[in-house]
Parts: C-alpha cells; sequence; structure tokens
C-alpha cells in the first residue's frame, strides 16, 4: 500500500496529479499546513485522508478537506491499524495552537493501545529532536514505540541533518517527512 505523506511545508507537487500517476492508496498529513495549503485534497475523495495538526495549525480545516484527524484516535485500513497525535510540546502560551505540556500528552495517551503505524507531528524524545522546548520530541512516546512496538512511526515538526537523522528506535522504523514523500507501507 502505498501513502502519500506531507508534512510541514506546502508540498510543491501537484496532489491530484501525484496520487493518480503514483498509485497512491492513502494520504496522510503530519500537520503545520494552512488551509489555503490543502484546499486541493478537498478534491480527491477516491482515497482515505488522515492526519493531525501540528502546532502552526489552526486546528479547523480537515472537516472540509475530508480528511479524519487521527489525534488520539484509531482506525483500521487495508490490514494495518493506525493511531495518532497531534501539536507538540508546549512552548508558548496560544489558545490556537495545538501544544500540549508533557504531563498533559502523558495523561492523554497513558493506555494508548497498539498500533501498526503512528502517526505523529512532534516525534519522540530523542528521535530526531532538540532540547530547545520548541522541537523537543514526546517523553511518553518515547516510551510508547520501545514498549508498543509499532512497524512505522511517521513524524514531521522538526529539523534533523542527513548526518544525525535517527531512522530506527528500538525495532520501530522512523519516517521523517518534511514537505512530501511516497511510503510504501
Amino acid at each position: 500500500m502505498k501513502a502519500l505523506v506531507i508534512a510541514d511545508r506546502n508540498p510543491t507537487i501537484d496532489l491530484i496529479e501525484t496520487v493518480k500517476n503514483e498509485n497512491v492508496n492513502l494520504i496522510i498529513s503530519l500537520g503545520d499546513f494552512a488551509r489555503e495549503e490543502l484546499l486541493q485534497l478537498s478534491l480527491i475523495n477516491s482515497i482515505p485522508k488522515i492526519g493531525v495538526y501540528g502546532n502552526h495549525c489552526s486546528g479547523t480545516y480537515m472537516p472540509e478537506i475530508g480528511m479524519w484527524d487521527m489525534h488520539c484516535k484509531i482506525w483500521r485500513y487495508n490490514g494495518f491499524s493506525f493511531g495518532g497525535f497531534g501539536g507538540c510540546v508546549r512552548y508558548k502560551s496560544s489558545p490556537y495552537a495545538v501544544m500540549f505540556t508533557q504531563e498533559e500528552a502523558t495523561n492523554l495517551t497513558a493506555s494508548f493501545p497498539y498500533v501498526d503505524i503512528f502517526i505523529t507531528h512532534c516525534p519522540p524524545r530523542g528521535v530526531n529532536d532538540e532540547e530547545e522546548l520548541a522541537h523537543q520530541g514526546w517523553d511518553w512516546l518515547r516510551d510508547y514505540v520501545l514498549k508498543r512496538k509499532p512497524k512505522i512511526l511517521l513524524h514531521g515538526h522538526t529539523y534533523p541533518t542527513e548526518d544525525n537523522i535517527v531512522k530506527k528506535l528500538g525495532s520501530t522504523k522512523i519516517e521523517y517527512i518534511h514537505g512530501w514523500k511516497i511510503i510504501n507501507l
């Protein structure tokens, strides 16, 4: 199964043509988009669209484009289970930003079950993150990945380089997305 995964930067592709030409079965957004950047997705109705909001999202555009918000939810599709968590570690006070303290996120996910594929805006702590609060990873998600062992974790939000990118945590494959990427699930 092929997924078109987008995150953090306006995709520099024609989304409709890419879905058609690449035989994409699923669209996944990892957040940090303005509504206008994703309006083209409202014209794609032949395949499912799932996502999480990033910390720079309004938290309101998914229904308009026919995308299902996966924050703290589980969804099964094509033999896979998907789970998601949006936003990032709270680094400022804003009523519009999707952010949580480490403690809030831990409480929200305390009983989150195993999923095959985990989609998140912010990565696990120590995986492609920084110590600076704005780009710090989730403590709970690191514990979750090491304990539950999803097959794949998809994330955006941070800016690792080729020299320091982490592609595996325990037995979980880590896929970092900035812009867009076609991934075989």
